[in-house]
């Protein structure tokens, strides 16, 4: 398959590398091609500003939590209708697990998919010394797959030195600059960047963006290289691609009489697309909700999926919504199944307690409190073993923890086991009907998570149709001795 694709990745964070991605999407858009966009690693902020910010697809490509076969997979799915993807980098292009390995680096999803990358260089206070650095990230791996640089928060008045001079000593291209743009910066806050609904004329900035890229970029030369990118990374592993699909693919299991309600607003934000689009593809409807502003839950429901976020942004509008929290905590102690991540986890709690010592009251379906730290908790990813999933044995499941917010009791179902290191906890509230915890999930890492999730969904189903008519029939006698008696 012929996928022309970039990445776009930068010496460190808070280089504007997201920034400059928004703006090449938005270009590539606004010139009528058809644009995929990725992110490396486990973010989900940044695909939120390619998805709903300028309207392209984005998928995360994440070769701990995917597999390495995994981000193949999810590139060429997600891709192959497209014109071109952009792939926005990770932290530092080398920086992968526990802060001494490459694995799950950007370089990393360059070397899985033969990706070529271009470096968003910052300019700020550097001239001559920007020349070693750049030969540094080229020389650190035998293949490093940088081909270019675009110089960030550069005068125009240097451009041209700048490029001749990188050029004629490291031998790549320069793929043109960018000025420093006021109006073009991206506010941050715990998590990463507020998210693109609280960007005060978000819109505008990005074609104010696109704009200055077209005149300051080469663009066409970015297309170019991406025209160039191989396919036979991605064509040679067609049969490994077998393989990961029949991991994949539910045994012809028959879910399409399910109907999951999915959290879906403000407060409940971040999910992986791969894990909503691998539950529709076993013929499961999603039912989105709201938490905030829907008073009851959607009839008819096989089971709940509660996702991360922010709930304690908005904690007292999640509180004051009594009913919502007394239908989920009445189903839920009922039993419907339900899995509930990071913020869903908090809201399955007693109270939230925000940053300001306010507490608020939560579903109660859980024991104990969520409440506000100074600092990231258990950052990065685990690999959870020892516990079982909705009942089931699914083996080892890849995931990551990012949060501010801790509680007074995370669970003991799971070992956490950080990656290259001697670390670990007890964390996780797992039973036959609920998985709920800190740590996020892609459903791809370990597909036999969401198949327990589901044969907990049709058991639960089940069981409500076999209530539901013996109800009937308890009604019967009465409904026909009323009829006899009306008659």
């Amino acid at each position: 398959m012929k996928l022309p694709r970039l990445i776009i990745t930068a010496p460190g964070s808070g280089t504007g590398k997201t920034m400059i991605t928004c703006g090449i999407l938005q270009a590539l858009k606004k010139r009528g091609l058809n644009v995929s966009s990725f992110k490396c690693g486990p973010d989900y902020i940044d695909p939120m500003f390619h998805r709903e910010a300028i309207g392209v697809n984005s998928y995360n490509l994440d070769s701990f939590l995917c597999g390495r076969n995994g981000v193949r997979e999810l590139l060429l799915k997600n891709g192959k209708e497209a014109d071109i993807a952009i792939i926005e980098g990770v932290m530092g292009y080398y920086d992968g697990l526990a802060g001494i390995s490459v694995q799950a680096s950007a370089y990393d999803i360059a070397d899985l998919t033969d990706t070529p990358s271009v470096l968003v260089m910052d300019c700020r206070g550097v001239s001559v010394s920007i020349v070693p650095y750049i030969q540094g990230f080229l020389n650190y791996r035998k293949n490093s797959h940088i081909h270019g640089v675009i110089l960030n928060r550069l005068s125009p008045a240097m451009y041209g030195r700048m490029k001749q001079m990188i050029e004629t000593q490291t031998g790549i291209t320069v793929y043109g600059y960018v000025p420093v743009i006021k109006e073009g910066t991206l506010d941050s806050r715990y998590l990463g960047l507020k998210l693109p609904h609280e960007v005060e004329g978000l819109r505008q900035r990005l074609e104010h963006l696109a704009e200055t890229m077209e005149e300051t970029l080469d663009l066409d030369g970015l297309i170019e290289l991406a025209v160039q990118a191989s396919p036979e990374k991605l064509d040679s592993q067609t049969e490994e691609r077998t393989i990961e699909k029949q991991r994949t693919d539910p045994a012809g299991q028959d879910y399409r009489e399910l109907r999951i309600g999915l959290a879906k607003d403000e407060a409940f934000c971040f999910v992986y697309q791969d894990n909503l689009d691998l539950i529709k593809s076993w013929n499961v409807t999603l039912v989105p909700f709201s938490p905030i502003h829907d008073q009851m839950l959607p009839d008819d429901l096989d089971g709940l999926l509660l996702y991360g976020g922010y709930p304690e942004l908005y904690a007292k509008e999640l509180s004051e919504n009594a009913g919502m929290r007394m239908q989920i905590k009445d189903m839920l102690e009922c039993g419907m199944p339900c899995m509930a991540e990071c913020g869903g986890f908090m809201y399955l709690q007693q109270e939230i307690q925000n940053e300001e010592g306010e507490c608020f009251a939560m579903a109660g379906v859980l024991p104990g409190k969520s409440y506000h730290t100074s600092s990231l908790k258990r950052f990065g990813y685990i690999t959870l073993k020892e516990g079982t999933v909705f009942g089931q044995e699914v083996g080892e499941i890849p995931a990551h923890e990012f949060h501010y917010y801790d509680s007074e009791m995370c669970g003991e179902a799971f070992r956490a086991d950080k990656p290259l290191s001697v670390r670990s906890w007890r964390c996780m509230m797992s039973t036959d009907t609920l998985l709920a915890g800190y740590p996020h999930i892609h459903y791809y890492g370990n597909p036999r998570i969401l198949q327990a999730y589901l044969d907990a969904c049709r058991k639960w189903k089940k069981k409500e149709e076999r209530r539901d008519k013996n109800e009937a029939r308890r009604k019967e006698p009465e409904r026909i001795d009323r009829s006899n008696k009306a008659n």
